[in-house]
């Protein structure tokens, strides 16, 4: 078959770029040309193809907007000293016997805020994870805890590239969707919280009673970690004293938290998020030239990222600007084009008519889980697996807004969560060489398997509750047509970025 064996080389590019350690978008660039090699051996019009293709790019320009000022807000908070002094603050409060639940706990707090699962590892997680190990924690739940942290907030942020780019697909509102996502992954984030707090406390009890359960036999046991744990621990002594380290290089006074105060204020208010960064980027600049004394110059260079002058800062800080959010633009516009490439040549219909079929019978929720666990199979990256799913499942639902709601949550469910959990996917693979942890805290990043395992038990009681309710409802009266929802016709890409058919 034609479409499986284009779909297969792609795919074949992509896992080649992700393994060489190369950048993904030669190989997107790649997949570009082998659809549209496709749709011309199709007999479709190469014309056609470009027009439908720019026109899906150019309804992502919103979405990019976004991205740029995520990558300006993100380097302004460097700069201006609130990653310091919310890190500095928040570590004091770890300590041997909680260093698991309280890495968890700070990490998820700290995505919440910059809406970055990489910024989040890059910072707080390195932190966590140097003085985790200083305090003979295990590297596999330790790493676990910090990976699922940081996926927290880059799920339901208001400030998170994967939330933006959800709600885009989907035409959502984002705060009612991040209102159902607090309540969707309330039970996995406590259940989270009671397996960490459960993991340190039987290592203490190891440790009391002089069994070596510690870093050190984890490690041993883990094969990986124990590498892990030699990389991550010669930095720990250098980093130990946070406050100390960041008061040399900011003023760490309190007003220097505004810029993320305004953002939970915001947030709270349902402003909308373009005006909440644009408040944040100018409290940020007010901080940066007023407590931080920064000339007027140094910040016209932030849009291209914070450098710090201190070495150690430098490894802890460095990063943000609009450069640092080109990969995901870039592959953001990229989809895009495959979706009016797709809608043109219906490469994917035989597969979506597939998927349509396996709602049927396990839901939409469920057909949205697998195929968002195959989606990041092959995708190996966050962002091309939530445009994948929404893609292939848009037949599962419906145009209406609670229609298009429930995608938006399931999609937030899956495609984010997920993604991460693919152990040659980078969604995972770089948070976890940013701490130096093994690979196999994967299997103790508990929340990022919880809340898409709980979403199907949910769906599947709904449903079998359904099914007893109209089955009683037959019996206790025969002669009652029951309703039967028909099947939802097969729409090719709803809700995606791509004009409409005559547009």
């Amino acid at each position: 078959m034609l479409e499986a064996g284009t779909m297969l080389l792609f795919c074949a590019v992509l896992f080649a770029s992700v393994a060489l350690g190369w950048s993904i978008i030669p190989a997107l660039f790649v997949g570009v040309l082998l659809f549209m090699g496709y749709g011309l051996v199709r007999r479709c019009s190469l014309r056609a193809m470009a027009s439908r293709a720019a026109g899906s790019v150019r309804s992502a320009g919103t979405v990019v907007v976004a991205f740029v000022l995520i990558g300006v807000l993100t380097s302004l908070w460097r700069a201006s000293g609130t990653i310091a002094f919310i890190v500095a603050h928040s570590t004091a409060v770890i300590h041997a016997a909680t260093v698991i639940p309280l890495s968890f706990l700070l990490c998820s707090a700290m995505s919440v805020l910059v809406g970055s699962s990489f910024a989040s590892a890059a910072t707080m997680g390195t932190i966590c994870m140097s003085l985790g190990l200083s305090m003979q924690a295990n590297p596999v739940m330790l790493g676990g805890a910090i990976l699922a942290g940081v996926y927290v907030g880059d799920r339901c942020s208001p400030v998170s590239t994967s939330a933006l780019l959800v709600k885009q697909l989907t035409h959502t509102n984002l705060f009612n969707t991040i209102a159902r996502m607090l309540r969707t992954g309330a039970v996995p984030f406590v259940l989270s919280c009671v397996v960490y707090v459960a993991a340190a406390v039987v290592e203490w009890l190891c440790a009391s009673g002089g069994s070596g359960f510690g870093a050190a036999s984890a490690a041993a046991t883990a094969g990986s970690a124990g590498s892990a744990r030699a990389a991550v621990s010669t930095n720990a002594s250098s980093i130990t004293d946070i406050g100390g380290l960041f008061s040399s290089a900011f003023d760490l006074h309190w007003l220097t938290l505004v810029p993320a105060l305004l953002v939970i204020v915001l947030a709270l208010l349902r402003v909308d998020v373009r005006l909440l960064m644009l408040a944040s980027i100018a409290a940020s600049v007010a901080v940066c030239v007023g407590v931080q004394h920064m000339e007027w110059a140094e910040l016209l260079l932030l849009i291209f990222g914070y450098h710090a002058q201190n070495p150690q800062v430098a490894a802890l800080l460095d990063g943000g600007g609009i450069l640092s959010m080109l990969t995901v633009m870039a592959t953001v516009c990229i989809s895009s084009a495959y979706a009016g490439i797709f809608a043109e040549t219906r490469m994917l219909a035989r597969l979506q008519q597939v998927i349509e079929m396996l709602g049927h019978r396990i839901g939409a929720c469920g057909a949205t889980m697998i195929t968002a666990t195959c989606a990041a199979a092959l995708a190996c990256n966050q962002t091309l697996t939530i445009m994948l799913t929404h893609q292939l499942c848009g037949g599962l639902y419906g145009d209406d807004e609670s229609e298009r709601s429930a995608q938006a949550i399931d999609l937030e469910d899956s495609a984010v969560v997920i993604a991460p959990l693919i152990p040659w996917s980078i969604a995972g693979a770089v948070p976890l060489a940013t701490i130096n942890a093994p690979t196999l805290s994967l299997a103790a990043a508990t929340f990022l398997y919880l809340l898409p395992l709980s979403r199907m038990l949910a769906s599947a009681v709904r449903r079998r509750s359904g099914f007893r309710t109209r089955h009683r409802s037959q019996n206790q009266n025969p002669g009652l047509a029951i309703p039967h929802r028909p099947k939802p016709m097969l729409h090719m890409f709803a809700h995606g970025f791509h004009p409409k058919s005559g547009d």
